[in-house]
């Protein structure tokens, strides 16, 4: 007999899996969904919808079918839901039966007609890095007892702890990749600097000057007129004079 212990070992192992094998945070919301359809609900949920909204960035999303990202996205649309409502307020929502319930009127008709009878939605915590839920959905009438619900929590803590990690390796992957596109701007703006310079015979502030006229007057960001005019050099004279 498998005990919880044994069964929470487990699970996180496998969440440790999941941090290592995937490079992006999409990849690890879909692979996170597909595995938490067998930690929870009857016999494993049918379906679930991973959401996750950062601060100052876009909002991630991973499913573990078509189904699941068909309702998730129908969520969305309507920006009124479970899994919206338990991602906003930090509260574990269940929807025993679709059938009878009253709230989110739009979204529990579509979700009718999908053959859904029970949700689930399940808040995660990140530490001030966003915020986010599960979403699981499955066909059975009273589809999550009071043992999946305890279940879920369990695993909710141990998918916040992974997304947590994974949510600050892409912080500092994307804060990386941005210091590196500023230093290629930088350099790029710092040659065109110096290929106006010599061409005019200028001091370095005209150069900007002329370079950042240009920019307006072409309604071109700074760098890639930069770039074009580095990208000149080596066909017969670089371009350095602009019409206004």
């Amino acid at each position: 007999m498998v005990t919880s212990g044994e069964s929470s070992t487990a699970a996180a192992e496998m969440l440790y899996d999941l941090l290592v094998d995937n490079e992006d945070l999409a990849g690890f919301l879909g692979d996170l969904a597909t595995i938490s359809t067998t930690q929870v609900g009857p016999g494993g949920a049918t379906h679930c919808g991973v959401l996750l909204e950062r601060h100052r960035r876009n909002v991630v999303v991973g499913w573990s079918s078509p189904e699941a990202r068909k309702l998730d996205e129908t969520q969305a649309g309507f920006d009124a839901g479970p899994c919206l409502d338990a991602q906003r307020t930090s509260t574990l929502i269940r929807v025993p039966d679709v059938r009878y319930e009253a709230r989110w009127p739009a979204y529990m008709a579509v979700v009718r007609e999908s053959g859904i009878r029970s949700i689930l939605a399940v808040p995660l915590t990140l530490s001030g890095a966003g915020a986010a839920a599960m979403n699981f959905y499955t066909s059975d009438p009273v589809g999550f007892d009071d043992a999946d619900i305890e279940r879920a929590r369990q695993h909710a803590a141990l998918a916040s702890r992974a997304l947590s990690v994974a949510v600050r390796i892409a912080k500092e992957s994307e804060e990386a990749a941005d210091r590196r596109r500023a230093m290629e701007s930088r350099t790029a703006i710092d040659v065109a600097i110096g290929v106006i310079m010599a061409q005019n015979r200028c001091r370095q502030e005209e150069a900007f000057d002329i370079l950042q006229k240009a920019s307006n007057n072409r309604n071109l960001k700074l760098r890639t007129l930069a770039e074009e005019l580095v990208g000149s050099i080596g066909q017969q004279a670089p371009i350095t004079s602009f019409d206004s």
